[in-house]
């Protein structure tokens, strides 16, 4: 079975329009009607010309969901839609092929009809398949074990059951605790790894002012050297900001993702330290092996930052930031629902 999600806008809004219409749409009037056959390359070169403002990786993920709606979605084939107030699914049967009907929805003239005719209560989608909605494209097909249950679970339009007390915890529930854990232990390595990403694209300078920045908000002072010559620091922090009072911290900034720093390295940033420094060495490559061994025999404390770490550390104090510093990685905070243990 081949079955299509076609949201309904942002946050499901034109959902009524597309139960009471009987289709589904996507946007926009600018493109005007597609002609018959039109092929990747021509509707690339068309949001090309309409949207030149626009990032190419943006046009050619509204090229490829367009194309898929008007040449690949078949008449007969199953569609999906969510109505977000209602936490229904709504599933129907594709009965036309691709159409230009601007005005019907406002916002998304190119359509395909369909006979509306089931729904699927959202609570009794499985983890798996309800994580296989979640997909941030507007149309897009769903794996064969999730198209699967959609179909079994389905009932008539308006035939949904009102929600009922919740029972007590069987292996079932067990199991779907089990894989929400999992896809939350997923999401949130995704985000680590997304703000590493971010992180890696800062410059050199950029990424001196990022440390620098979490001092700040880790209560300390900080003079940060300007471009040229730092003669091996290129941050001082302390409580008064005059490097009078300790502790002092000196802070050297590598930022070459692909170069690890040895321990040559490290031994060129502690000379010349004094009894009651404290160092720290930042490095988005990461360490060798014997630049750890310098690192832990030094004669002053010495913390060596790879690039989890400074994740680490700008997600533990990033609500302290002050606003130059969190521009540089700009993050925003999101909850997750808290699992019976």
């Amino acid at each position: 079975m081949t079955m299509w999600m076609v949201r309904a806008g942002t946050g499901g809004s034109k959902v009524e329009d597309f139960r009471a219409k009987g289709l589904v749409g996507f946007g926009d009037e600018r493109l005007g009607k597609l002609p018959p056959g039109i092929t990747k390359a021509a509707l690339l070169q068309l949001y090309a010309d309409k949207y030149p403002q626009d990032k190419e990786g943006s046009r050619a993920s509204w090229a490829s969901q367009l194309l898929r709606l008007a040449t690949e979605v078949a008449v007969g084939d199953a569609v999906l839609t969510y109505d977000a107030e209602r936490r229904v699914y709504l599933l129907g049967k594709v009965t036309s092929p691709y159409m230009w009907m601007p005005g019907v929805v406002e916002g998304m003239p190119h359509v395909r009809k369909v006979e509306w005719g089931y729904e699927v209560p959202r609570s009794s989608v499985s983890v798996t398949a309800r994580n296989s909605l979640g997909a941030i494209q507007t149309l897009f097909q769903l794996p064969p074990e999730a198209a699967e249950e959609l179909e079994s679970k389905k009932v008539p339009l308006g035939a949904s059951a009102p929600s009922e007390p919740k029972p007590k915890a069987d292996a079932t529930e067990s199991e779907e605790a089990a894989g929400l854990a999992t896809l939350r232990d997923e999401t949130v390595k995704k985000a680590d790894e997304f703000i590493e990403d971010a992180i890696s694209q800062l410059d050199p300078y950029e990424m001196q002012d990022l440390v620098a920045g979490i001092l700040r908000a880790m209560g300390y002072r900080t003079i940060v050297s300007p471009p040229g010559s730092d003669r091996g620091v290129d941050i001082m922090a302390s409580p008064d900001g005059l490097m009078l009072q300790e502790p002092r911290i000196f802070v050297e900034v590598k930022h070459r993702p692909t170069s690890q720093m040895g321990s040559k390295e490290i031994r060129s940033f502690l000379g010349g330290r004094k009894p009651g420094d404290r160092c720290l060495y930042v490095s988005t490559g990461g360490f060798s092996k014997d630049a750890h061994y310098e690192a832990d025999r030094a004669n002053v404390p010495l913390m060596l930052i790879n690039l989890e770490s400074l994740r680490k550390l700008l997600i533990d104090n990033y609500d302290r930031l002050d606003p130059d510093a969190r521009a540089l990685v700009p993050l925003r905070k999101f909850y997750w629902p808290v699992l019976d243990t």
